[in-house]
């Protein structure tokens, strides 16, 4: 899978998103979301997967309370079922590729932004568990930090401000459709890298479409190459 446009845009910054993205927070969020919804005689198939991916946590819950006719409401579930993420986030893997574009950006002085529907202090408590991440990011910011999180372009936009950059000088980097709307709203190029693989046919407004980190090209951007063979 790879939907290429002929003209590609220099760039000078990234923002990338974090859930999806850098870390397999889905395959976490399934896990714990099966273990939750059997306590209301439910099972969860994954087939509602595109109704929580890349939303705000609010919005995530009430697709999950909606879809499966929970007795709660979104903030007791909430209230229920992140304690029981938080719990999980040190298991928490980075995708393949997540490390090797972080260290590669971050040793050739690229600047990079953190940008997530997650609150600011989510963020970090899931990046504490991963060596430099923190350090390597020049602004990070959270979902509360924004009056609308994606597909709105505020948090992109933010953190282009954040930079003292323009917006137009970034490119994006993101898993989910809401993520790709807003950063194309921001202005910004945006290189898809689906979570959800029988959606990928759905990212069409994305500049370009890979299967993986490790696909990434970055000097069709105007950002350095990676110099190494393909790895984590």
């Amino acid at each position: 899978m790879s939907v290429e446009r002929t003209l590609k845009k220099l760039v000078s910054g990234v923002i990338l998103d974090l859930d999806g993205t850098l870390l397999n927070t889905d395959g976490i969020v399934s896990e714990i979301l099966k273990v939750f919804l059997v306590k209301y005689g439910k099972q969860w198939d994954g087939r509602e997967a595109p109704h929580i991916v890349g939303k705000t946590p609010t919005e995530a819950a009430a697709a999950v309370v909606e879809d499966y006719g929970l007795p709660l409401s979104t903030d007791e579930f909430l209230s229920q079922f992140y304690p029981m993420l938080s719990d999980q986030w040190r298991n928490i893997k980075a995708v393949p590729g997540a490390n090797r574009l972080i260290n590669h950006l971050r040793g050739h002085g690229v600047p990079m932004a953190l940008a997530s529907n997650s609150s600011r202090s989510n963020i970090e408590a899931k990046i504490f568990h991963h060596a430099g991440w923190k350090e390597s990011f020049s602004a990070i910011v959270g979902g509360d930090e924004v009056k609308a999180g994606k597909p709105s372009p505020e948090i992109f936009l933010e953190a282009a401000k954040r930079l003292n950059m323009d917006p137009s000088s970034f490119l994006v980097i993101e898993d989910s459709i809401p993520g790709v709307t807003a950063g194309k709203a921001a202005g910004m190029a945006v290189v898809a890298v689906p979570s959800l693989a029988k959606q990928s046919h759905l990212y069409t407004s994305a500049d370009e479409v890979i299967n993986s980190l490790l696909d990434l090209q970055l000097e069709k951007w105007g950002l350095p190459a990676f110099q190494d063979s393909k790895s984590l």
